[in-house]
């Protein structure tokens, strides 16, 4: 699958005449962030710069380097599973990415990745590529590799005890029957100590299958209500990366109207 193809046609269907509703958010990535980059290597020579003047060594050697974030949406990869309930992971990792100006154009750790910073921050984003009953095996290999404190990877997705398009942040917890996430924690020794942000899928109608429920595409109208989800997600990751978990968890969490499109 063309990867770039796959993500401008997701975008297509997920902000359909709605671009001027989003806040503006979009960094651009100056030359320098090839220095501020360089701390993707797991390598301990990668600290190492180039040569500087005296005065900027002075203000840089005040601040260490900041350590990545990594932001993990959960989902099943293939067209068959495109803009199902089971794959809001994915949808809102990408709304995420694209604000950001960031392409999850490389494949590596079995998974979907693009690299870049928000603010200052240096930034991980990952899509899983396993399926969700083994997303902790890309999920724990990325952790490892690059040495990110659990503290500092969000794991995104669906939550059939949420209503439809609601967002809740929290700093740890259980699977919740979820089995992505019960993978992920199983990858992380059991550890269920790093932030998630679950998005709403609702409960299924009548008697319908649960199973059968978070694969079923979502509708046009549900489509368009979970544009403004998404918006929400692109300023929460924001604050969570710039601010810190309480005030992005304050945004997240406080029930507020959504707003409409004029």
């Amino acid at each position: 699958m063309n990867v770039a193809a796959s993500l401008s046609s997701i975008a297509t269907v997920r902000f359909p005449n709605c671009h001027r509703c989003f806040r503006s958010s979009k960094t651009l990535i100056p030359s320098s962030s090839l220095r501020i980059m360089s701390q993707f290597s797991s390598s301990p020579s990668a600290s190492s710069s180039p040569p500087m003047s005296s005065n900027t060594v002075a203000v840089e050697s005040k601040k260490p380097p900041k350590q990545p974030w990594l932001i993990v949406g959960l989902g099943n990869p293939g067209k068959k599973y495109h803009s199902t309930r089971h794959n809001v992971g994915f949808e809102m990792v990408d709304a995420i990415a694209e604000a950001e100006g960031i392409s999850l154009s490389s494949v590596s750790f079995k998974a979907l990745v693009g690299k870049g910073l928000i603010g200052d921050v240096p930034v991980i984003f990952a899509k899983p590529q396993t399926f969700m009953n083994k997303s902790g095996e890309s999920v724990g290999s990325i952790v490892s590799y690059y040495k990110i404190p659990l503290k500092q990877v969000l794991v995104i997705f669906d939550d059939l005890d949420l209503p439809f398009a609601k967002l809740r942040l929290l700093p740890k917890g259980g699977h919740g029957g979820h089995n992505g996430m019960r993978s992920v924690i199983d990858h992380f020794k059991g550890s269920r100590d790093f932030p998630r942000l679950r998005i709403g899928i609702g409960r299924p109608p009548g008697k319908m299958d649960p199973v059968n429920f978070v694969l079923r595409p979502f509708t046009k109208q549900e489509l368009e209500e979970l544009n403004f989800t998404f918006q929400d997600g692109v300023e929460a990751v924001r604050i969570l990366l710039l601010e810190g978990f309480n005030k992005s968890a304050t945004f997240v969490n406080s029930a507020k109207p959504l707003e409409q499109c004029g």
